[in-house]
Order: structure tokens, then C-alpha cells, then sequence
């Protein structure tokens, strides 16, 4: 199911602290990037916040321009974001800021937790996600149930941790504050674990007043069958390569991209790319790479159509050089239509020799847009 488009938003110190140990709340941000951070909650449909970060800092979380919020008003949207916490235990605070500022809010919990917030009489929805925290339930439940398309996580480094290593953050919004904290007890932005390989992709940096904002994408792509963030950015790429193709009348516009598990774009190619009037798009991009490279056979292939499994122009089909080339993951964001081969289906033949195929169909309409004039 689809999900928001999750921002991760925070502050830290050169030492990679998100707070000190004192009783008050350390101040990393200049007033010109609360600013900016109240500009980006306003473009948001919810802002998310660990219960750990609702007892240490007591937030509001409210957009704190009027004029932000009246912009919100005339686009129909709620005066403020839908306001999320998460918790494992249920082990809330009534009196915080949280619940007597604001809009809506939601908790989100496990049914154990559940019990207990509901007897807390908060003034918000508690949702029961099942006997454990599951994030990929909690985000289908927000973008399905809640409508909310951009979601904006503030905190804490727990949570930031869990989304980054599970790859279900699009984006991360960091700020470097020029100060140290020095205290090993003090909270980090991230703690220890496994996550996804390679690096980050480097957006924007912007020095506002003393400090510096840099928004980084990460790049790997999902494993298995489980889609990433960062899958959402290499299928919108193989979507844009098919608009490059020159139309055809006899075959469909297909873009595809193939990266290593690192999130390093190995190569991409198109439909009829080079004046080759019947080049498909994954037969291109996998004709620039050694067969023998050792990152394909954990590379992922991404491809606005579907493989194909039939073809006259070639001997073999592209679902068949994908086998041959050993790739294990295919994302895809359309199913071939029976425009051309009635009954293919590339992504049941790599599935039956064990290849995980994707669908993302949030891009089919994408996909589509460039082979109008075969549909109509």
C-alpha cells in the first residue's frame, strides 16, 4: 500500500547530540530556522513525535504563523496538522502541551497500549496497530485511513532510527548547530544498528544565520519484496526516461534504471534510445554493463513497464536478459496491457524463477502518460 512521503526533521550539535541532560530543553535551532521549521510544518498533513519526546520537551507543535495558517485554510486543509505520537506502552501525560494545543490528534499504539491511553480520556483517536509497533501498518493507516500524504517526523532519535534503517524516510531535514554537548548521556540522533548501504544523497545545504540546514535522500533500494523510500525516487526517474523516448506507433515508451544495492546508479536506458527503432528499455540499460559486474545479481532493475516476455525484434525477452544478467529485484510500476502480446506477464515469469517483483502502482498513471496514444 502506498504511504506519506516521510520527512525527518532535527536539530544537533557538532557532537551529534539532540539535547543535553539538563532539566531544560537545549536549544540547538537559531530563530530564523524555527522559522523555517514552522514553514515546513505548515506544508505537511501531519507532524509526528515519539511519547519519549512529548515527556522530555513538552512540545506544541503548533504552525505558529498566522498567516501560514490562514494559507492552510483557503486550501481547504485544516487550520493545523493532524498531530501523531507513538507508543509502545500507552504511558502518556494528559497535562502535556500536546493534547491542549492544536488540531486533531491521533495515538498510535500496540492493543496492550491502547488499554491504557483509552482510560487516560485524552482528547485524541487511539488506534491499536496489533501486539506490537509495526511502522509500515502505522504509515498505511495514516496515508489510508487519515489521508495524509507528507508527514513530518520531529522525533525522537528512536524513531528517526527505526525509519532510516527500515528505509521509510524520503527525506531528512538535519541542522548543525555550532556547539558541543560533551555529555555521554545525553540523547543522539542515531543510535546503533544495521542500515541500508551506501550514502545519502546531498539535496541543499543553506546556512541559516549561525547554523547550516542540509537535506539528504537516501539512495539504496529495498530488499525483497519490501519497497523503500528510495525505490519511490528510482522508479519516478524510469518514468521520466520514458517520456524521452521517441514515440512509436508499434511499441510502448519505457524507461528503466538499473542501481546496485549501495544506491549507486549503475546504468539506464530507454525505448529506441540512440536511433535504435526497436531497443527496449531494459535491454539498453543492461547492454552498458560487464555481464560479469559482481553488484548485478544485488542490483535492482527499475522499469516503468513490466519486462516483456514476448518479442520479435530480439531472441530474448528483457525478462529474460534480467535472468541472464542474475538481477534478483525488479520495481515496476505497470502491468504490459494486452495492447501488443496478449496475456504477458514479465513479472510472473521472474517471479517463478525467484526474482522479487515490485509493483508500485502510485506510478502507473506516470508510466502511462507517454503511450496515450496506444491506449486511447
Amino acid at each position: 500500500m502506498p504511504f506519506p512521503y516521510v520527512l525527518l526533521s532535527a536539530a544537533v550539535s557538532l557532537d551529534g547530540y539532540l539535547d543535553d541532560t539538563g532539566p531544560d530543553r537545549l536549544l540547538l535551532s537559531s530563530p530564523a530556522d524555527f522559522d523555517r521549521v514552522d514553514e515546513v510544518r505548515a506544508s505537511v498533513d501531519a507532524i509526528l513525535v515519539g511519547a519519549g519526546t512529548i515527556r522530555a520537551d513538552n512540545p506544541r507543535l503548533l504552525v505558529n504563523s498566522p498567516r501560514r495558517r490562514a494559507s492552510r485554510v483557503a486550501a481547504g486543509k485544516p487550520e493545523y496538522p493532524l498531530k501523531v505520537t507513538v507508543t509502545g506502552s500507552g504511558d502518556l501525560d494528559p497535562a502535556a502541551n500536546f493534547w491542549h494545543t492544536g488540531g486533531d490528534k491521533l495515538v498510535c499504539t500496540t492493543d496492550k497500549g491502547a488499554e491504557r491511553a483509552r482510560g487516560l480520556g485524552l482528547a485524541a483517536d487511539v488506534v491499536a496497530l496489533g501486539p506490537d509497533l509495526d511502522w509500515r501498518r502505522l504509515l498505511e493507516h495514516l496515508h489510508e485511513v487519515r489521508g495524509v500524504d507528507r508527514l513530518m517526523v520531529e522525533g525522537g532519535g528512536t524513531i528517526h532510527t527505526q525509519l532510516l534503517q527500515q528505509g521509510l524516510a524520503d527525506e531528512l531535514h538535519l541542522v548543525l548547530s555550532p556547539l558541543f554537548v560533551g555529555d555521554g548521556k545525553a540523547p543522539r540522533l542515531f543510535g546503533p544498528g544495521t542500515y541500508q548501504p551506501g550514502r545519502l544523497r546531498l539535496v541543499e545545504t543553506r546556512p541559516i544565520e549561525d547554523v547550516v540546514l542540509m537535506r539528504y535522500e537516501p539512495t539504496a533500494p529495498g530488499t525483497g519484496d519490501l519497497p523503500s523510500a528510495a525505490d519511490h525516487h528510482w522508479l519516478g526517474l524510469a518514468c521520466d526516461l520514458a517520456a524521452d523516448c521517441p514515440p512509436s506507433r508499434t511499441a510502448f515508451s519505457v524507461g528503466a534504471v538499473v542501481v546496485a544495492e549501495d544506491g549507486t546508479e549503475l546504468s539506464r536506458g530507454h525505448s529506441r534510445e540512440s536511433g535504435d527503432p526497436v531497443v527496449h528499455a531494459e535491454e539498453a540499460a543492461l547492454a552498458k554493463l560487464d555481464p560479469q559486474d559482481p553488484r548485478l545479481p544485488t542490483a535492482t532493475v527499475y522499469t516503468s513497464l513490466e519486462p516483456c516476455t514476448h518479442r520479435a525484434s530480439r531472441p530474448k525477452p528483457c525478462a529474460q536478459l534480467i535472468l541472464d544478467a542474475g538481477v534478483r529485484r525488479v520495481v515496476t510500476a505497470w502491468r504490459e496491457p494486452d495492447t501488443f502480446v496478449a496475456g504477458a506477464d514479465g513479472s510472473g515469469m521472474l517471479a517463478a524463477r525467484g526474482v522479487s517483483v515490485v509493483v508500485l502502482p502510485e506510478y502507473e498513471e506516470r508510466a502511462k502518460a507517454p503511450n496515450g496514444h496506444l491506449l486511447s
